[in-house]
């Protein structure tokens, strides 16, 4: 297996969820994974937020805002919306996943939530409808004023696990309170919940990046990556606070940190730009944690290698 640093679009094309898993480990801490927005019009016309963000140096693309029941991406054409996700890995040589939603209806509030359609939800039939789509990983979290919560996400994970087994990977986790009372600020993830979601079948554990939410210093991060790698899981340090859209200091000091922290995945959200990060803090996170080697190499890839 090769490390995912080394990786090309026909390696990726071979992978399942264990073996994508493995190569993220093999890579030592530099993975760049960019959220995108591909329900919205693109950051320019003619191309997905996704080639944006690829052709800047992510490894991985997860899609945000994405509706299992009514698949698609703006700036993609397919005949059949049911291929949207395979066409898409076609046209940017990456790994690509989605987000889904553990809603929990009894969470206790901070704020007024948004209603969310069944196909961006966690329930079983969404996610036995992402095997269909042709995913590599999943992402169980939240988006703000969802209601998401770490009780939710657990009994999503599981159910996940047993549904695609080795097949897709599965990452779990919040990045900042979902506008859910007691998970907000610092008490966005414990120890506890971190070794839990691993126990229970998660393959990457998501937190918060070092100083993107009130408390998350570099020592309790560290701490949080440590109780997951504990447990044999892998750890994605997260921007889920419209910081992908700061300026380019505040994105490499993230990324130097997260690094310290031990992250083997590095997250960049989706609010920086129109449904993406700034594309050039995509890059300079990269360049931050990897040189400008293995960035430019990721960058001027060919899909066709």
């Amino acid at each position: 297996m090769k490390r995912l640093l080394d990786c090309t679009a026909s390696d990726f094309a071979e992978m399942n969820g264990a073996q994508l898993r493995q190569a993220i480990e093999a890579s030592e801490g530099r993975v760049m994974l960019s959220e995108v927005i591909g329900a919205t019009t693109p950051l320019y016309p003619g191309l997905t937020n996704a080639e944006y963000a690829a052709a800047f140096g992510a490894d991985m693309i997860l899609l945000n805002v994405f509706d299992v029941d009514q698949p698609n991406i703006q700036g993609l054409s397919v005949d059949n919306p049911q291929h949207v996700i395979t066409e898409l890995k076609k046209a940017v040589g990456r790994p690509v996943g989605i987000n889904l939603e553990p809603i929990d209806p009894a969470a206790d509030h901070l704020e007024t939530l948004n209603a969310l359609p069944k196909g961006r939800t966690a329930v079983r039939e969404s996610l036995e409808k992402v095997k269909e789509l042709g995913v590599d990983f999943v992402c169980l979290t939240g988006n703000p004023k969802t209601g998401v919560t770490n009780t939710a996400i657990l009994k999503s994970i599981r159910e996940a696990k047993d549904i695609f087994r080795d097949g897709i990977m599965i990452i779990a986790g919040k990045m900042h309170g979902a506008g859910v009372r007691n998970e907000s600020g610092d008490g966005v993830v414990s120890k506890n919940a971190a070794a839990e979601f691993a126990q229970a079948g998660a393959d990457v554990i998501l937190l918060p990046a070092v100083g993107s939410v009130p408390g998350t210093t570099l020592a309790k991060t560290e701490a949080f990556v440590q109780a997951a790698h504990e447990q044999g899981a892998l750890a994605l340090t997260a921007i889920g606070t419209s910081q992908e859209g700061a300026t380019r200091e505040t994105i490499q000091q993230i990324a130097l940190q997260n690094k310290m922290a031990g992250a083997d995945i590095h997250h960049i959200g989706d609010a920086g730009e129109h449904g993406m990060a700034v594309p050039e803090n995509i890059m300079d996170y990269s360049i931050a944690i990897r040189g400008k080697r293995h960035t430019y190499v990721r960058m001027a890839g060919s899909i066709n290698r």
